[in-house]
């Protein structure tokens, strides 16, 4: 890594503990510094998860409580309004009140991004998260692994 500059934080113990924490999980070799620089990577992309004019895939994930009316509904016209978005699906009834659905999604940066807003903006939704990559063909430079 180049260009490397040092620089203080300032956390509570017990956030410095939990970071040591996860740290030690990740393994031997990770030390603070390799750990702060994986979550800094982390959160800009999921900040800036979508490139708006390129294609994207990755997957969104949301807990709703299925109880909430309306909501299915909502939840499936969306869905179908993006049907070529939309590679797979799964839903997973995990209590008598709460759903799991992950959504397996490819498309222009842009309207994934739009797609998850409309869903994970719904009532009901409680929580969610929209996760994406660049596609092979607009990650240059990376290493890609290929199926055949």
């Amino acid at each position: 890594m180049s260009d490397l500059v040092r620089f203080s934080v300032s956390m509570p113990e017990a956030l410095l503990e939990q970071l040591d924490g996860f740290a030690q999980r990740r393994g031997t070799n990770t030390n603070r510094s390799e750990v702060l620089r994986d979550l800094v990577r982390e959160k800009l992309v999921d900040e800036g998860h979508v490139v708006p004019d390129e294609e994207v895939v990755g997957s969104i994930t949301m807990v709703y409580d299925h109880h909430t009316p309306g909501l299915a509904a909502r939840l499936d016209k969306i869905q179908h309004r993006h049907h070529t978005e939309i590679v797979s699906t799964m839903h997973v009834h995990l209590d008598d009140e709460n759903c799991l659905e992950i959504l397996a999604v490819r498309g222009q940066g842009r309207v994934v991004a739009n797609m998850a807003d409309c869903m994970l903006g719904l009532k009901g939704v409680r929580h969610g998260r929209l996760t994406c990559v660049a596609t092979a063909s607009t990650m240059a430079g990376q290493h890609v692994h290929h199926h055949h």
